[in-house]
Parts: structure tokens; sequence; C-alpha cells
């Protein structure tokens, strides 16, 4: 358990403790999140991310892309399309 102090503007430190389990470091934000009469507090980058992967999970396989490969042959194609509409006529 860690205790910290509400400073006149409500601000609050964060135990060195505290910010090395959530990975936060200076500038990160952080999310307060209430239940059942409870507040937690959390890396919201991390959560962020967890919600992207959530949201994300299975696309990967209906796009047929198996392998790392995969990703960067698709990656290296859309690039190359947005390249040849943005800069076509540019010659």
């Amino acid at each position: 358990m860690e205790l910290s102090r509400i400073s006149s503007k409500g601000q609050v430190t964060i135990p060195i403790d505290i910010r090395k389990k959530l990975s936060l470091k200076e500038g990160d934000k952080v999310l307060f999140v209430e239940e059942e009469g409870k507040v937690f507090i959390a890396n919201a980058s991390l959560v962020a991310l967890k919600k992207i992967q959530v949201a994300m999970e299975g696309e990967a396989e209906k796009a047929g892309l198996k392998t790392e490969q995969d990703v960067a042959d698709l990656v290296k194609s859309i690039r190359k399309e947005l390249w040849e509409k943005n800069y076509e006529n540019n010659d």
C-alpha cells in the first residue's frame, strides 16, 4: 500500500513503485476508472492499446495476413498506391 498527499492544487505524486508497475514516465497520461465505489488508476496509453488489440483481433486473418512479411508487403503496396495517387501527375 502506498500513500500520497494532495496538494492545494489537487495534485498528487504517484509513488515510484506504482509508476514502475504501471510503466509510467514523465508526460504520460493516467486514467482514473471508477467501479463499484472504488477508483483505479491506469496507464492511459496501455488501456488504449489493449482496446485497439481487442478491436483488431482476427482482422489480420480476415485480410489474409499470416506472417510479418505479409504485413510488410501490404504496407509497401499501400505506400506505392498512395505515392502514385499523390505524385503521379507531378512529373
